[in-house]
């Protein structure tokens, strides 16, 4: 017996573990079945066991392929971890930094954040990019490249590791000619779930914070809008009623173009946090960032987080 794995073997074994099926392994990995067939027959003579009985059914990792298995799950995670760290020290050295954020992130925060981040690393190249929160985490999860991520929603994703850089409240806004903007008594929250809205995608971290809110809300009707902007835009029209973070629509509440409706126990504020890989040792570069944005000068940080009242 010898003791010689190579890691796309292992790959290939968790990939047949997971689907139940050399064939779908095979193709998942993009190669042909004979070849995949191949490489476990030479992994099984390398380590001297059997790890995979094929039946009709498909294919069966054994009580001792199981158990490779898990140990394998725990290499490739770090030999994943070793090239991410690696891929951040060349970006580091480089004076370069990846960060994905949300869209009001992106579009309220992050400018201001690389400013002064900019100012203590004068050739620093920033590369931002901009998408839901969800999509966001899982940039953060499966690109090594990105350094941080920054979202928003109720709760921290799954398998990141986050620290709270600000807060900001979800606003119901409408044109100056809605009948809501002439209101004086604070909206129920029946009255708000039982309208059209125009609302964020699924996804995004404002839309699973106003489903959270409005959990009891049947068979809801909505335009659901891809960006802020679109939903603004909405909104401004005349076309519905909009709930959008109060950072996303601060200048036309000061315009006058979107007038702020109170609602009874739409929600108090909550928290937007900067994420990054369990476990994961940030490059000086990220440490850096983040460290701008606990200044108390700087918005979303300590004192600039707390989004004043739209109403």
């Amino acid at each position: 017996m010898t003791h010689d794995a190579d890691l796309e073997s292992l790959k290939l074994l968790v990939a047949v573990a997971d689907g139940g099926s050399v064939g779908q392994a095979a193709r998942s990995l993009r190669i042909s079945q004979p070849s995949a067939s191949k490489r476990l027959a030479t992994l099984e003579r390398h380590l001297g066991l059997e790890l995979v009985v094929r039946t009709p059914r498909g294919s069966v990792v054994t009580a001792d392929g199981r158990q490779v298995v898990a140990w394998a799950r725990d290499l490739l995670a770090a030999v994943a971890g070793f090239h991410a760290d690696v891929a951040r020290l060349h970006g580091a050295r480089a004076g370069e930094l990846r960060v994905a954020a949300s869209m009001t992130i992106a579009e309220a925060l992050v400018p201001t954040w690389l400013r002064d981040l900019r100012r203590g690393h004068a050739g620093v190249r920033v590369d931002v990019t901009v998408a839901n929160s969800t999509e966001v985490a899982r940039l953060v999860r499966h690109d090594e490249r990105i350094a941080l991520g920054f979202v928003e929603g109720p709760t921290v994703p799954s398998g990141l590791d986050s620290r709270v850089v600000g807060e900001d409240r979800l606003v119901v806004v409408v044109a100056p000619g809605h009948p809501w903007a002439r209101r004086r008594e604070p909206l129920p929250l029946a009255e708000l779930a039982g309208c059209t809205l125009a609302v964020r995608e699924t996804g995004s971290g404002t839309r699973e914070t106003l489903d959270r809110i409005l959990h009891t809300r049947p068979g809801p009707t909505e335009l659901a809008l891809g960006s802020n902007a679109a939903v603004k835009g909405a909104a401004v029209a005349g076309a519905a009623p909009a709930v959008l973070s109060a950072y996303a629509v601060a200048a036309e509440l000061a315009t006058g173009q979107l007038v702020a409706v109170p609602v009874l126990a739409l929600a108090g504020p909550r928290k937007l946090r900067a994420v990054w890989p369990a476990g994961r040792t940030l490059s000086p570069l990220a440490r850096d960032l983040l460290r701008v944005i606990d200044r108390p000068s700087a918005p979303g940080g300590p004192d600039g987080g707390r989004v004043a009242s739209a109403g």
